[in-house]
């Protein structure tokens, strides 16, 4: 679910779960969660940031209906685990300061916009151009135009 911004490594190997795989993770995360299971680390973040998407409990209950689920933008529809998994690789993100700053931005985000969750919603906009910007232009994504992006939101009065 990590998302890492190559520069001159491209035949690094980057872990790549299919569609099944996230919805899958994310459905048997949040089962987990209101089972009352022991979670992952990984989960515990996930089943943290579900939590505050209660827009999303139902269909996340419903682990077959999820799988073969169409979110197409056509129908109007927001798919969740894109959503979700956005949350998952900026938090990672922040928590190792990838690319470096980030953290620093996080945080004037997160003042000036109120909550964390906000902040990562602002971040997650800068993420969406930047990994579009890369697949039209066929490139890995540009870790210092993304960087630049979330602090030119940060700066914004």
């Amino acid at each position: 679910m990590s998302l890492r911004f190559k520069r001159h490594a491209p035949s690094q190997k980057m872990f790549n779960p299919s569609r099944d795989e996230v919805r899958r993770f994310f459905t048997e995360t949040w089962r987990k969660q209101r089972a009352g299971e022991i979670l992952t680390p990984l989960e515990a973040i996930a089943a943290d940031w579900i939590v505050e998407h209660p827009e999303y409990h139902a269909e996340l209950a419903d682990a077959d209906a999820a799988a073969g689920q169409d979110y197409s933008p056509e129908r109007g529809q927001s798919n969740p685990f894109l959503h979700l998994s956005m949350h998952l690789a900026i938090s990672e993100q922040l928590s190792i300061d990838q690319p470096p700053g980030i953290r620093a931005a996080h945080e004037r985000l997160a003042a000036r916009l109120g909550t964390t969750h906000d902040a990562q919603h602002a971040i997650m906009e800068c993420l969406g151009e930047t990994i579009w910007e890369a697949q039209r232009t066929n490139t890995p994504p540009d870790s210092d135009a993304y960087l630049a992006r979330i602090q030119r939101r940060a700066s914004r009065d």
